[in-house]
């Protein structure tokens, strides 16, 4: 049954010859000062060049997005730069990337914004916490404090940092971007009733809470073309003060919205469910009769989940998270059969290469006799 997840598969502008996809995984390794991708990014992400599709990590658009130390940007000359050494490395490997780029909204720190205060929808205190680090390099986890709500005319400008943080990415030699509308960052905190408490163009019925996700689409769709154009979405995570009664309904008129103007790909993230609820195929039902374009889920997929959701037809592509991490190879353990390593989630965030580039590749005896 795996041999689904080897078929080749169109997506967009790129043609990926596996379905098997590294989702953008915050590390928090770029190089200070100035969040700046580094050699070492370079080689991490080309020792998982045979991903069918490389989303590498959130990236910020703009220095007032971040909501996390030590993850990078694309809104700099350096960190343009620095992609490039990225993109170049992957590509040199066989590899297809896109960049997932976002703004952190409530999901953030004064610390991270020289002070300032944080920003969301509204003002609307909520359970969240980010990883902040201190001059050692070494982080913690931290409440996130109540935000200000954002003025009307400081949406336009965020809009137009999302479109150029995709000129940038497509200049630092990505194959694409992803929106990142998902996991409680500010466009999915405009998308939920319980962040969003505005009674403007922007906050009340659903029209206006899909209003910003729209006007970002659009704008980098208009960028960089619709066919280089992902858009990450998680309705059915409820956590850090997002429980949204309208949360499903939303998602599937944003999903129909977002089929009318031609994206290259929906991303699911789902929550981690082993073995996986009715709800989440019912979605994934609900979600086809809307979106037929192509899906790519994502929520602690075993091999055997993936390809089942695959051959149900709800799916087109499936993310492996964790497992990346800590297989460089994973295509080809999934292939064989062979056994996984462990991740060690002491090295997630921050660091050096331990936990990052030194996790083995599997032995050539354990592929030749899988």
């Amino acid at each position: 049954m795996n041999d689904i997840l080897f078929r080749p598969f169109v997506l967009g502008a790129v043609t990926l010859p596996n379905r098997i996809v590294m989702p953008p995984l915050t590390r928090a390794r770029a190089a200070q000062p100035g969040n700046i991708p580094n050699a070492m990014n370079a080689a991490y992400y080309a020792q998982r060049a045979s991903a069918g599709l490389i989303i590498a990590e959130a990236t910020d658009i703009s220095p007032d997005a971040k909501g996390y130390s030590l993850t990078p940007g694309v809104h700099s000359p350096e960190q343009i730069a620095g992609w490039r050494l990225v993109t170049d490395a992957v590509h040199a490997a066989g590899g297809r990337i896109f960049l997932q780029i976002w703004h952190c909204g409530r999901m953030s720190h004064p610390d991270l914004r020289d002070g300032a205060q944080t920003v969301g929808p509204s003002a609307v205190s909520f359970p969240g916490q980010i990883w902040l680090a201190g001059a050692d390099g070494k982080g913690r986890m931290v409440d996130c404090p109540t935000p200000r709500a954002l003025a009307i005319e400081e949406i336009a400008p965020i809009v137009a940092n999302f479109r150029q943080a995709a000129l940038n990415a497509i200049d630092a030699g990505f194959d694409g971007v992803e929106i990142h509308a998902a996991n409680s960052y500010l466009i999915d905190q405009f998308l939920r009733t319980t962040s969003n408490q505005r009674t403007d163009q922007y906050g009340g019925k659903r029209e206006n809470r899909l209003r910003f996700l729209l006007e970002v689409t659009d704008a980098v769709c208009e960028a960089i073309g619709p066919a280089r154009t992902g858009v990450r979405l998680s309705p059915r995570n409820l956590a850090r003060g997002m429980d949204c009664p309208d949360s499903l309904p939303t998602a599937l008129e944003a999903a129909a919205k977002l089929h009318q103007r031609g994206v290259a790909y929906l991303h699911f993230n789902e929550p981690e469910e082993n073995p996986p609820s009715a709800a989440a195929g019912q979605f994934r039902q609900q979600l086809r009769a809307v979106f037929p374009g192509p899906v790519i889920v994502a929520g602690a997929y075993t091999a055997e989940r993936a390809s089942r959701v695959l051959a149900s037809g709800e799916a087109d592509l499936v993310a492996f998270g964790r497992a990346f991490i800590a297989n460089p190879d994973l295509p080809t353990r999934l292939r064989n059969g062979a056994p996984l390593n462990p991740p060690d989630p002491a090295t997630f965030f921050g660091g050096d290469a331990r936990g990052y580039l030194d996790y083995p590749a599997c032995p050539t005896e354990e592929v030749q006799e899988a």
